[in-house]
């Protein structure tokens, strides 16, 4: 299954991991369904890290407003598998800190697009020894992270529903854009997201 994000920056093509993550991935596509994305606004965007939106809050938000309570009112379990980790163009669910949510459990609306940064082997094995044996990269994953860019230190942490097919010059965009103190976007990046199949 796959989704096309419409920005104002250009188009985005996700293919969405329904037998992996059925639960998000069904969320997901009910709200795109509804129309929930339409409008609504890339309202946290760092550079080397990860592009993020899907609060309701965003949509006509004034400049000065600051975004990333919002959501449906809900949450979904988690579902956090080992196989995806975080290279550039992975779409996962955003969610409460661990303090407030020891269960991990994913935001029912907010996701992110990891940009990423440059990975060496030395810090996979810095993070593999941190995680003390709770997830530990194979020889192919570090191999994913040599040939791209990513975020390590959110693998294992988050629910990864999806992954980019194509438009990487789109997140490239949104990634290199202006923002503000609070990392929100000084251009309003809007979007519109339908199903393609």
């Amino acid at each position: 299954m796959h989704v096309l994000m419409e920005t104002s920056a250009g188009n985005i093509t996700i293919e969405l991991f329904h037998g992996s993550a059925p639960d998000t991935v069904a969320n997901f596509v009910k709200l795109v369904e509804d129309g929930f994305y339409d409008g609504l606004h890339f309202h946290r965007v760092i550079e080397d890290f990860m592009i993020q939106g899907g609060d309701p809050d965003s949509r006509g938000a004034a400049p000065s407003m600051r975004l990333g309570m919002g959501g449906p009112g809900y949450t979904i379990p988690a579902e956090i598998l080992p196989q995806f980790i975080h290279t550039k163009g992975m779409l996962a669910a955003a969610r409460r800190p661990d303090a407030v949510n020891p269960d991990k459990q994913s935001s029912g609306s907010q996701f992110y697009i990891v940009h990423g940064a440059p990975v060496n082997p030395q810090m996979l094995e810095m993070f593999n020894n941190q995680r003390a044996g709770k997830f530990t990269y194979t020889a192919e994953q570090m191999a994913e992270y040599a040939a791209t860019k990513g975020t390590p230190n959110l693998d294992g942490d988050y629910t990864i529903f999806g992954q980019m097919i194509d438009g990487f010059e789109v997140l490239d965009a949104i990634a290199a854009m202006q923002v503000d103190r609070a990392n929100r976007p000084l251009q309003d990046v809007a979007m519109k997201v339908k199903l393609l199949n």
